[in-house]
């Protein structure tokens, strides 16, 4: 263990607001919005403020997904949030999501206009508003739902507790890691065993369980998030590695994944998605943008 001093928590904590971390100037622990901003509205019945984080890359894949069923009141309009400059912070983005966190979605189908936050309260609003990706026989729906809501609550084991103190704290701490990478691998071994007797995470068919869980944790198996992929022996986990391939092998996933997306190759970069031609035409590549645009 580190011999570092002990820390030993003051009676009442008072912000520090350069405690460090790649994330340390958007960090804050207060709610409501910093600057004023509204969002802006483009011409579709959905309009999607997010990133392409995995929370983002969830709603992405749905409406590409939905649009691919031929579902064309899922067509949307999809506007960058640039976290890290903090645009979640504007008033306009608070208004539709008070947490300040993407993704959040504007339904502008009706007569009034339905704001849905939290990726998975968004996905379940998509399947049910199309009846698509979400079971209706009551086990198989149950089942599904489950896995949806066991990626809510286990995802920031993996990102704010392992994600954050392997790859971003401002220094590497023992407990904490190990901490977080005992729980993350036996988050992975509870997939690779469901997998093992399931094709999909909620059954024979793939889901809004699936849409949900393979940004994160097919993202992991695949070695895209915090280049964790030797320290957690992600390649033992064969059950995942295998539904983690198939799932990305989906057209619609494969696009899902480029809209919001401001890092990787400029040809997978699509910072806002307003028409399916965009795909072909205004990625980073097409527009001239950097690598690692910010």
């Amino acid at each position: 263990m580190s011999n570092s001093p002990e820390y030993v928590p003051p009676e009442v904590w008072t912000w520090n607001m350069a405690s460090g971390g790649r994330f340390a100037n958007i960090n804050r622990p207060i709610a409501g919005p910093t600057h004023e901003k509204e969002l802006p509205v483009g011409r579709h019945p959905l309009q999607l403020y997010s990133l392409a984080t995995p929370n983002g890359v969830k709603v992405t894949v749905m409406l590409e997904e939905l649009l691919a069923l031929g579902h064309k009141g899922a067509e949307y309009d999809a506007w960058l949030i640039r976290i890290g400059e903090g645009d979640q912070f504007g008033s306009g983005f608070v208004a539709v999501n008070p947490n300040s966190k993407i993704p959040a979605l504007m339904d502008r189908s009706g007569p009034k206009p339905v704001r849905v936050f939290e990726s998975g309260a968004i996905l379940t609003y998509l399947a049910e508003k199309f009846g698509a990706f979400l079971p209706t026989e009551p086990a198989e729906r149950a089942e599904c739902l489950s896995w949806l809501f066991w990626q809510m609550g286990s995802a920031p084991y993996l990102g704010g507790g392992f994600g954050h103190f392997y790859a971003y704290a401002p220094s590497k701490m023992e407990y904490p890691i190990d901490r977080f990478t005992m729980e993350v691998k036996r988050q992975l071994d509870v997939l690779d065993r469901r997998l093992a007797e399931s094709e999909y995470i909620a059954g024979s068919e793939y889901t809004i369980a699936d849409m949900a869980i393979w940004p994160w944790y097919g993202g992991l198996a695949k070695g895209w998030l915090y280049g964790a992929a030797e320290f957690l022996q992600v390649e033992e986990y064969r059950n995942l590695q295998r539904w983690a391939d198939l799932i990305g092998q989906r057209p619609a996933v494969q696009r899902g994944r480029m809209v919001n997306r401001i890092s990787g190759e400029p040809a997978s970069q699509l910072h806002e998605r307003h028409d399916a031609g965009d795909f072909e035409t205004r990625t980073q590549d097409k527009l001239g943008g950097s690598q690692a645009s910010t």
